[in-house]
């Protein structure tokens, strides 16, 4: 194998595993958004995310 074939694998490798991490760092912040907003005991963050679900038009009860 040339340098460059392996230049390029490595680069390959390494961007699909940042976008992996980037992925998954991306999804647990969203599920932690997401439990802090439904099980908030602050009023104001509850009900801006359940307006928020009616108007996309996900139904909550």
């Amino acid at each position: 194998m040339s340098s460059s074939a392996l230049s390029q694998s490595a680069v390959a490798s390494s961007s699909l595993t940042k976008r992996l991490v980037l992925a998954i760092s991306a999804g647990l912040i969203g599920l932690s958004l997401v439990y802090f907003a439904g099980f908030s005991h602050l009023e104001a963050v509850h009900n801006a995310a359940h307006d928020t679900r009616h108007s996309a038009g996900f139904p909550c009860h």
